[in-house]
C-alpha cells in the first residue's frame, strides 16, 4: 500500500494523521507501506481544492520540505529491510524526472480524455469559480496516475491511500495500471475529518495543528488533543490512538466533569505515538505547576524564544512581538487584540497595554526566564542570554 505527500511545506500537519494511521494498521497486518514523496509532483502542484495555482517551488525549498515531511514517518512505522512488511520511502522525482516527454504523450496520453478529467469534481470546482487553470496543473493527475504504475511496476504496490478529495487522481491510477499493464490496482480513501460542530479538524485559531516538534512542541500538541470537544473524544480515540476498544468503550461511560479524564488519556496515547511517551512527564508537570498551583513551576516542553540581555535593559522587546514569536498568537494583530482583550500576562501579571514592553524588570532576580501567558492553558517562556 502506498500513501504519497508533495513537499508543498516542511511538515505535515495533523490533518494527515489518519492517512498515516491506516498505513501504521496495514503494517501492523503484515502489509508493506511505500511512503511517495512528491519530489517531481511538487514542481507542477496539486490543483486539487485550490481556487489559484500554488506558488512555484525551487529545488532548494523542495529538498528543506521533503527533509522536513520525511521525519514524521519513522514515528509510525518501521523502515528496513529485515523484515517482508518493512516500509520504505521513494521520491517520484527519480522517474518524473528522467521521462522524455514525446514517449511519454505517445505511451500514457492516450489513456487519459479531456472530457473525463474535467468530469472530476476538483476540476469542475475550480473551473466553476472561473480561476486559472494552467496547462502545468492539468497535467497533475497524469503524473499521479502515473506514479501509481511505476510503484507497481517496481515494488508490485496494488493500493494507494487518499483523501476523498483525492478520488479522481486515484481512480485514474487504477485505470491506467488496468489499460497498459492489465493489472488490477486499488484505491481506498477516507473522508475529510471534521469535529462536531462542522469545523475542519486540525485548524485552529493559531494555525495548522504540525507533526514536527520544531514546528509545534510536544507541550503545544498534547493541548490540542486535551482541549478536543466533549463530542468527539471518543472518536478520535478511535482514530488516532491504539487503545483497545474495550477501554476506549469504558471510557465512553464518563460524563459531566469526568470526560476531562478521557481527554487527558486521548492527549497522552496520541502524543506518545508521535513523540514518544518520555516527553509525557515534563508536560504533565508544566500543567500541574502552572495551572493548578502545584511547587516550582516546570516549563518544560513549552515553547521559547531567546533574546538578548541588553534588548531587555535598553527600551525592551514589544509583547505582541514575543506572542508572536512564541505562536502564541497568529500576528501580531493578533497579539495586539489577545493583550486588548485581557488576555495575555507576564507570568502572574496582566499586560494592560498592545505597546507594552517585556524589560528586565519582569524577570525574577536570579532567574533568565519569564513565562508569557495566552488565556488559561497557553504558555510560552522567554529566555535571555548576556
Amino acid at each position: 500500500a502506498y500513501l504519497g505527500f508533495d513537499a508543498t511545506a516542511d511538515s505535515l500537519h495533523v490533518g494527515s494523521l489518519l492517512q498515516i494511521m491506516i498505513l501504521r494498521h496495514l503494517q501492523k497486518s503484515g502489509h508493506k507501506p511505500v511512503v511517495l514523496i512528491g519530489g517531481g509532483t511538487s514542481k507542477v502542484g496539486d490543483p486539487t481544492g485550490k481556487d489559484e495555482s500554488r506558488v512555484m517551488l525551487n529545488e532548494e525549498i523542495i529538498g528543506k520540505n521533503k527533509a522536513g515531511i520525511s521525519k514524521v514517518f519513522a514515528k509510525f512505522l518501521q523502515f528496513g529491510d529485515e523484515q517482508d512488511n518493512d516500509a520504505i520511502m521513494v521520491d517520484n522525482d527519480d522517474w518524473l524526472s528522467e521521462l522524455k516527454y514525446l514517449e511519454f504523450l505517445r505511451d500514457y496520453g492516450t489513456h487519459f480524455t479531456i472530457n473525463r478529467m474535467l468530469s472530476f469534481e476538483s476540476v469542475k470546482q475550480r473551473l466553476d469559480r472561473e480561476a486559472p487553470f494552467s496547462f502545468l496543473e492539468f497535467n497533475y493527475m497524469i503524473l499521479q496516475a502515473y506514479d501509481f504504475l511505476e510503484l507497481h511496476r517496481r515494488y508490485d504496490t496494488i493500493l494507494q491511500l487518499g483523501g476523498s478529495d483525492q478520488w479522481g487522481n486515484m481512480v485514474s491510477g487504477t485505470e491506467l495500471g488496468r489499460r497498459v499493464d492489465g493489472v488490477q490496482l486499488f484505491a481506498l480513501t477516507a473522508p475529510l475529518i471534521t469535529t462536531s460542530d462542522g469545523k475542519k479538524m486540525g485548524k485552529t485559531a493559531n494555525g495548522a495543528v504540525w507533526l514536527n516538534a520544531d514546528k509545534l512542541s510536544e507541550y503545544d500538541y498534547w493541548q490540542f488533543w486535551r482541549n478536543t470537544d466533549d463530542a468527539d473524544v471518543i472518536r478520535f480515540m478511535k482514530l488516532f490512538t491504539e487503545l483497545p476498544l474495550d477501554q476506549i468503550a469504558e471510557l465512553e461511560k464518563l460524563q459531566g466533569s469526568d470526560i476531562n479524564q478521557a481527554k487527558i488519556v486521548l492527549a497522552d496515547e496520541a502524543t506518545t505515538l508521535l513523540h514518544g511517551s518520555e516527553c509525557l512527564a515534563g508536560i504533565h508537570e508544566t500543567i500541574s505547576n502552572m495551572f493548578k498551583g502545584g511547587g516550582s513551576a516546570s516549563t518544560e516542553g513549552l515553547n521559547r524564544v531567546t533574546v538578548s540581555k541588553s534588548d531587555l535593559e535598553g527600551d525592551g522587546i514589544r509583547f505582541a512581538d514575543l506572542f508572536f514569536d512564541l505562536g502564541l498568537a497568529t500576528s501580531k494583530k493578533d497579539a495586539r487584540r489577545l493583550i486588548q482583550g485581557g488576555g495575555a500576562k507576564v507570568s502572574e501579571t496582566k499586560i494592560e497595554s498592545d505597546l507594552g514592553k517585556l524589560t528586565i524588570d519582569d524577570f525574577e532576580s536570579g532567574s533568565n526566564e519569564v513565562v508569557l501567558r495566552a488565556g488559561k492553558k497557553r504558555a510560552g517562556v522567554v529566555e535571555f542570554q548576556e
